[in-house]
Parts: structure tokens; C-alpha cells; sequence
């Protein structure tokens, strides 16, 4: 058996740097002034160990533009470097210098971390320039400077230099095809976007760039509440204010720092759309935390920091393991905890906030277990008096009239008279939001069995009856006239598939309402969720119908009455009166309004030539 030493060629990996290390080239600005930002900490630690001696007005970062040398030059006055650590740190790919610092001053405050960590940063230039060089004085007494430059080759050169005031200055020759970045504006949005909240002071063409302080970084209690919204403004510009936030400080069994806000929802809200902004050490890294965050909490606002959460060699993308997924369910944990204790302290707000928190809540009861027993005490609905109220208490009020049945309405608007019949009776209803009820109803029935849900349209209860007023006499056939007028008007209708059923409802106003079963509606809409493009025949196969029309209303008995004197205008009627109650249930198929409008139209006319050609008494 024979052993031996991997051995790694620059020719062939520079040219995998380049192209496929980092996602986007800009990120080269986060690398180099991450560096510079690494070289001003060292510093910083040798100074507090008594080791080095600086004032803090020198200390920066500086970018300069030269058009017309087509150079770009990132400049510190950090740590610096003898010729002998420029051909350790620079001429030895993924050797990083900043792991051997932090093992030989190893410092113990969390704002002394630094960034680096895999030695492959600098190389990050290569990927817009043809010529990268050096020239950099360590803060060493009687250190000497040292000149480095490489175009990319395996072959530098490292010589003597001139520079005579501590700090490194590196400077790219910015290739014909990468000119983008000799833009001023386009540098800018760069360090915006990348380095906005890094520590050390950083200049574009002398002009500063972040001088807003990362308010995570702070106590909660010393921050008021227009701390928070302006630090909002910075990190959303253009968003509406938010309606509150949480503060995370987090250090042990990791460190976590953050602020979240809860946004006001639009309709045009894109779910898969994360808008927190996730940061190591001050430094931005990414927009997308859906490996951290649970899908339902993708809809807040605001920025994550943390040391402890691991990058990919790049820094631009997680690595999911525990720790990952701690940190998410810690966040979950405090945005329960938030949301609960705003509900006690002041529960108008919450009102108020409801209906752009609702689809988190929700959401998140359905998606995450942990979090529905967290929040189950906050899952609110309103009912038919206008108040709002959660389950448990809905089932306690109504235990004597509807013990483990919670009756509840898709649409307060359209199902307005048949949610009238349920209040003349004393039932109390809850209106529901259908993008998030219809699946969070059947999660909760198994949460809370026995308990059933049922729609108001979606099954005949005995509660709505009046059984007083039913006609039970049968006739020399053996029906009643009950059935006599369900038969009358199915045969008006034409539908076999559609059944008729003729009942005394206990309010007068209703003529009628399509019942479809409970399980057939739920399974139609999971059909429609899942395949959104379903033909409407198939859908139907799932929600049978069953036109209920009440005998105690006196449009119905009309049609009743007409039938023995003209059977067409009754027929008409009967198909006019169907389909009003269609529409009114949203169970019209949008391709039929225009028959239904014709039909409208030929019936209105009728009924008018009527009256006027009927004699004056």
C-alpha cells in the first residue's frame, strides 16, 4: 500500500473560482471589503491586548474609481501585511489567514468576530479583472512594504514596495467586458446592498456609505419605537410602516440577533417571496431564508445576523443542519410568544392587526404543530353578532343548542338571508376567510374531535326548520304538498342531476339555497388547490347539488299558484329563481352569466308586456 499528499494546481482551480465559485460577480465588493473590515478587527483585538496602537479617526475603507486607468481600488488601513504573511495568506489558495488569528488572539466578544474564514475571498477579484495587485505595510514596527500582483496565472510576482502608512491596498485592472463596475452608481448599489452595516467606515469616491448602525445590535430596551421604524425605512424604503416587530437577542445555544417586522398585507403579496434580509457578522449574504424560516413566517419583514449559521464555501448560500433548524424553530417560538403577548396586553391593536396577521397564524397552525399549540388560544373568527371568537370558546357558548357542531359562513355578503334563518333561531355562525379556513377546518376537527364543522349551505339542519308550519297532510297519492312542490319544480329545472327538496324554513325571506355536501365541497376544493385547471366537469362530479326551496315563502308559493294558470311564465320563474340562488353562492359557472342574462332580460320583458296589456279594474 502506498500514501500520499493531494496536490492542487492554481492553473486549474483559478479558473474554478472564476466561474463557478461565487453565484454573482458583484460579490467580489463583499469579499474584498469584507477583508478590509477583517484587517481593521485584527487590529482592533491586537489593540485591546496591547499589542499594537492606533487612533480610531484613521480607521476606514476606501473605494476609488479611476476611468480612465480602468482600475478599481479597495484600500484599509487595517493590520497590513509583511512580504512573508503576503506569501502565506495571498500566494497560498484557501489558506485562511483569518482562522490562524482567531486561534492565536483568540478574543471572547461577539463584536470582535471576524468574517473570513475559507481563504478563498480575494480571489473573488479575478472573476472582473486580467491584473490584481497589492501593496500593503503591516502595523509592525520597522516592517517593510511589500508589492504583490498576479493576472490570474499560476505565476506572481512579490518584490519590495513604497508604501509608507500601515494598511493593505489592493487594485483591480477591471477587464473591456466587466466595465459595469467602474460605475459609480453601480459600486454604490453594490455596497448598499452588500456592506451597508459592516463596522468599519467605508467611502466610494470619498463619500461615506454606511453610516446607519445595525439596530440589532442593540438592547431591546434601548430602542424606542421610532428606532425601530426608521430602521425599517432603511431596510424597506418603499413599504407601508409596519404594524409591530420583535427584537431577537439571542446567544446561547447560538447566536442569533435579528428584528422582524409584521408588514401590512396586500392583496398582491407574493408568498414565495422572502423579504428578510440574512447577514454573518454584519456582512449580507442572502435574501432568501426559506432554509431557515418556516414557509408560513416568509411573509415578515426585516433582517437576521447570525455567526453560527453555516455558509457554503461562497458565503452565499446555507448548509441545513441542526443548528439551521434551532434557529427556525426559536424564531417560530418568538413569533408565538410575540403575537400572544400583544393579544393579552393590548387586545384592540390585536384586533386591529388581524386581518394582516391571520394568514400567518393560520398558516402556520396548519403547517407546524408546535406552533398551533402556541397560538391556538389566538385563532380568531367573527361570528354573526359581529364579535370575535375562537373555537373553544364558540363550543362552550353553544353546548346547549349544538354541542360539538361549529356552523360557519364562506361569504357574510352573499349568503346574507340564509345566515338571517340561522340567527332567527339563536345559532350562532363564524364567518370564515376561504383561502386559509377551508384547510385549517379540516386540521382542527382532528385537533378537536368530535367536533365537526359545518357550512350553513352545506346540509339541511333541524335547527333551521319549522316544523310547526310543515305541511305533514298527505294527499290521496300518498304525498304531501311538500313533495308535490319539490317535484313541480324539478320538473321546471330539467337537471337530473340536480335533486329538489321542499322545506319550512323558519325564516319567511329565504326562497331558496343550493346545499352541497360538506365532504363533496371540501373535496372539491382540494381539487381545485391542487390542479387549478380542472375542467368544471370534473369538478362537478364532487359537488352534487341539492336545491332547497322553502314552502314558506311567498315567492315560492307564487310559482306554485302560477303554475295552474301558466305554466311557462312558473317554469321560467322556477329557472330564474335557481339561478339567481347560483350566483348568489358563487355556483354559477362564469361561462353561463351570459345566458342568464339573456334569460333575465326575456323574462323581465314578458312579465312587463303583461301588466301592461292587463286591463285597468
Amino acid at each position: 500500500m502506498s500514501t500520499g499528499q493531494l496536490k492542487i494546481h492554481s492553473e486549474n482551480i483559478l479558473p474554478i473560482i472564476k466561474k463557478w465559485l461565487y453565484s454573482e460577480k458583484d460579490i467580489f465588493v463583499r469579499e474584498l471589503v469584507s477583508n478590509a473590515c477583517d484587517a481593521i478587527k485584527k487590529l482592533k483585538i491586537l489593540r485591546d491586548q496591547g499589542l499594537a496602537d492606533y487612533e480610531d479617526e484613521g480607521i476606514r475603507i476606501d473605494i476609488r474609481i479611476d476611468k480612465e486607468k480602468r482600475t478599481l481600488t479597495f484600500s484599509d488601513t487595517g493590520i497590513g501585511m509583511t512580504a512573508e504573511e503576503v506569501e502565506k495568506y495571498i500566494a497560498q489558495l484557501a489558506f485562511s489567514g483569518a482562522e490562524e488569528f482567531v486561534e492565536k488572539y483568540q478574543s471572547d466578544k461577539s463584536e470582535d468576530q471576524v468574517i473570513g474564514h475559507f481563504g478563498l475571498g480575494f480571489y473573488s477579484a479575478y472573476m472582473v479583472s486580467s491584473l490584481v495587485s497589492i501593496s500593503t505595510l503591516s502595523y509592525q514596527k520597522d516592517a517593510s512594504a511589500a508589492n504583490w500582483s498576479c493576472d490570474g496565472s499560476s505565476e506572481y510576482s512579490l518584490e519590495n514596495g513604497e508604501k509608507e502608512e500601515r494598511g493593505t491596498e489592493i487594485t483591480l485592472h477591471i477587464t473591456d467586458e466587466e466595465e459595469e463596475f467602474l460605475e459609480e452608481a453601480r459600486l454604490r448599489e453594490i455596497l448598499n446592498k452588500y456592506c451597508l452595516f459592516l463596522e468599519a467606515p467605508i467611502y466610494l469616491n470619498d463619500e461615506r456609505i454606511n453610516e446607519t448602525e445595525p439596530l440589532w445590535l442593540k438592547a431591546p430596551s434601548e430602542c424606542t419605537d421610532e428606532d425601530y421604524l426608521q430602521f425599517y425605512r432603511k431596510l424597506h424604503p418603499f413599504k407601508e410602516e409596519p404594524l409591530f416587530w420583535i427584537h431577537l437577542n439571542v446567544d446561547y445555544p447560538f447566536n442569533l440577533k435579528g428584528i422582524l417586522y409584521f408588514p401590512r398585507m396586500r392583496r398582491d403579496i407574493d408568498l414565495n417571496r422572502c423579504e428578510i434580509g440574512l447577514y454573518c457578522n454584519r456582512v449580507f449574504v442572502s435574501d432568501n431564508c426559506k432554509e431557515i424560516l418556516p414557509e408560513y413566517l416568509m411573509m415578515l419583514h426585516g433582517a437576521i445576523d447570525s455567526p453560527d449559521i453555516p455558509l457554503n464555501v461562497s458565503r452565499s448560500y446555507l448548509q441545513v443542519d441542526r443548528t439551521v433548524r434551532q434557529v427556525g424553530q426559536h424564531i417560530s417560538k418568538k413569533v408565538a410568544d410575540r403575537l400572544k403577548s400583544l393579544h393579552r396586553s393590548d387586545k384592540e391593536k390585536f384586533l386591529e392587526s388581524w386581518k394582516n396577521v391571520e394568514l400567518i397564524v393560520k398558516l402556520g397552525a396548519i403547517q407546524d404543530e408546535k406552533f398551533y399549540e402556541k397560538v391556538k388560544e389566538i385563532l380568531l373568527w367573527k361570528n354573526t353578532d359581529s364579535e370575535w371568537t375562537t373555537i373553544e370558546d364558540y363550543l362552550e357558548r353553544n353546548k346547549d343548542k349544538n354541542s360539538d357542531t361549529v356552523f360557519y359562513s364562506g361569504d357574510e355578503k352573499l349568503q346574507s338571508a340564509l345566515l338571517e334563518t340561522y340567527k332567527s333561531k339563536g345559532i350562532e355562525v363564524l364567518y370564515t376567510n376561504p383561502w386559509i379556513d377551508n384547510h385549517l377546518i379540516q386540521y382542527l376537527e382532528g385537533k378537536l374531535s368530535p367536533v365537526k364543522f359545518k357550512r350553513v349551505d352545506g346540509s339541511l339542519d333541524d335547527s333551521i326548520l319549522d316544523k310547526d308550519r310543515e305541511n305533514t297532510v298527505l294527499d290521496s297519492e300518498g304525498k304531501t304538498q311538500s313533495a308535490h312542490l319539490a317535484e313541480l319544480i324539478k320538473g321546471h329545472l330539467g337537471k337530473e342531476q340536480v335533486e329538489v327538496e321542499a322545506k319550512s324554513l323558519a325564516s319567511d325571506q329565504l326562497p331558496a339555497f343550493i346545499m352541497i355536501d360538506e365532504d363533496q365541497r371540501r373535496m372539491r376544493e382540494y381539487m381545485m388547490s391542487s390542479n387549478p385547471d380542472m375542467a368544471p366537469e370534473m369538478l362537478s362530479a364532487f359537488a352534487k347539488q341539492t336545491f332547497v326551496v322553502n314552502t314558506n315563502n311567498s315567492l315560492v308559493q307564487s310559482i306554485q299558484d302560477l303554475n295552474k294558470t301558466d305554466p311557462a311564465i312558473a317554469k321560467e320563474l322556477s329557472e330564474q329563481l335557481y339561478d339567481l340562488t347560483l350566483l348568489s353562492q358563487r355556483e354559477m359557472d362564469v361561462n353561463a352569466l351570459g345566458t342568464y342574462v339573456s334569460k333575465s332580460t326575456a323574462l323581465l320583458e314578458q312579465l312587463a308586456q303583461k301588466l301592461v296589456s292587463k286591463p285597468a279594474s
